[in-house]
């Protein structure tokens, strides 16, 4: 990039790490000049929730970014004129819109820090029951609610915990928070793709189910305005590590929206994600709107796109995290027998036993957080016989069904309908797990291209 060239930041807030990065213009089109990853170690306790809730400290997400931001060039911080943020969606953070934070000098200039914030409670969340969301009124909308989702948080604090909701006055995603932030907006600004990973919002109209949620006692005002992807929510309100003050803002968007972005140029290209959840999904015919309402038991999502276009998703809870927590398993097991190996040893030692098994007829159903869609049905193991009780033999079948469980839930002949010709493969578990990538070739007869650089971070200032 040459001195006068303006760049694009693009911040991803993801489950377990935070990325930014800096993008620039050249004859080739945009390019991706420098990126710094910090892992958040954010999770924490929900004494509410109990074992069931899936919390995450904001205090440190919003560390990471600051460290993220203090990592890269100045020079060209200097030089950002629009920042683009994207990040894990269906999740719920609430502030006082006047205490959300404080700006303080760092050793990079002017930064945020949190104030009075709530935990955000993640996509991961469990504290929603099947019972309890049979309770609630039916949202008018073609996204089925489940738990985890913002709406669904809300009405579980209204009914479980309704003192927690007077000390704030606003809510949104991760994202929206720090958006909020950066153009110190009164009223939080959400983008359709966020408020559709809510509940209760009717993407053809683009509007809140207010009528139905007001008649249940919902707390309305908590709900955030709404806006178009790829729109400006507002301008910095104050240098920020170096980026000019008056910086231009976008509306925070959905961070699988902005991964598909960054790589998906053909509409006859399907894109599968395995990161911490999986997901594969296809381009849908310009004019297409989904469904009025949802078919509860069908594990396909409509997710809003840009430009009013829509993503078939089929979005597993079981990806990277799967793999995970059988390697946290293994490790505790290993403490048990009082032995100490570090887990990332563990992870590399499992992933070099299957590759020495190309085969397993051990069965792994490997839904160990069940499916939106049945979220009821947890993980089994079949098909097991004494010869295949290898970490090798495991290792080989539990990747082998985080591939399947997608591909039950799109099947290839659907792909095959929408003249999908071949698939990109992207995703952190995806980039490490060699395994992995050769059950995605074995279970889906198309060819699969790698190395495509799928990233919401780059996708987020792609949009700008």
């Amino acid at each position: 990039a040459g001195p006068q060239q303006g760049c694009v930041l693009g911040i991803d807030l993801g489950t377990t790490s935070v990325k930014a990065a800096l993008v620039t213009g050249t004859e080739q089109g945009l390019a991706l000049a420098h990126s710094c990853t910090r892992e958040t170690r954010a999770h924490t306790d929900s004494p509410e929730a109990g074992p069931q809730g899936m919390e995450q400290n904001v205090q440190r997400i919003i560390r990471a970014l600051n460290e993220c931001l203090a990592a890269l060039p100045q020079q060209q911080l200097q030089r950002v004129s629009h920042i683009g943020i994207s990040g894990q969606m269906h999740g719920v953070v609430f502030w006082k819109s006047d205490k959300g934070c404080k700006w303080a000098e760092s050793g990079t200039g002017p930064a945020f820090e949190p104030q009075e914030v709530s935990h955000l409670v993640t996509w991961q969340d469990g504290r929603c029951s099947p019972t309890f969301l049979s309770s609630l009124p039916l949202p008018q909308s073609h996204v089925s609610l489940a738990t985890g989702f913002g709406c669904a948080t809300v009405y579980w604090y209204l009914k479980k915990s309704p003192d927690f909701l007077k000390a704030y006055d606003a809510s949104g995603t991760i994202q929206d928070y720090v958006v909020a932030m950066l153009c110190d907006l009164k009223k939080p600004l959400m983008s359709v793709q966020n408020a559709a990973s809510w509940g209760y919002f009717n993407s053809r109209s683009k509007s809140w189910n207010t009528d139905i949620l007001k008649k249940s006692g919902f707390p309305v005002h908590l709900l955030p305005e709404v806006g178009e992807p790829g729109s400006i929510a507002g301008r910095t309100i104050c240098a920020w590590h170096g980026i000019p003050k008056g910086a231009k803002v976008g509306i925070a968007l959905g961070d699988f929206q902005c991964s598909v972005y960054s790589c998906l140029t053909e509409r006859t290209d399907a894109v599968l994600n395995i990161s911490t959840s999986a997901q594969l999904t296809i381009s849908m015919p310009p004019g297409f709107q989904p469904p009025e309402t949802p078919d509860p038991s069908s594990a396909i999502t409509y997710f809003p796109y840009f430009n009013d276009d829509y993503l078939a998703v089929a979005a597993s809870l079981n990806g990277g995290n799967v793999l995970a927590t059988f390697v946290g398993m293994v490790a505790r097991w290993t403490e048990e027998l009082g032995l100490q190996v570090e887990e990332s040893a563990i992870y590399t030692r499992i992933i070099r036993a299957a590759l020495a098994q190309t085969h397993s007829k051990l069965s792994v159903h490997p839904t160990i957080f069940g499916e939106r869609h049945v979220p009821e049905q947890l993980a089994s193991v079949t098909n097991i016989a004494a010869p295949e009780l290898s970490l090798g033999h495991v290792t080989r079948a539990l990747c082998h069904g985080i591939v399947q469980n997608l591909c039950s839930m799109l099947p290839v002949q659907r792909l095959a309908e929408t003249g999908v010709r071949r698939i990109l493969g992207s995703g952190s578990a995806l980039a490490r797990n060699e395994v992995l990538r050769q059950e995605v070739e074995r279970v889906f007869p198309l060819p699969v291209v790698y190395g495509k650089d799928v990233d919401a971070a780059m996708g987020a200032a792609m949009v700008l």
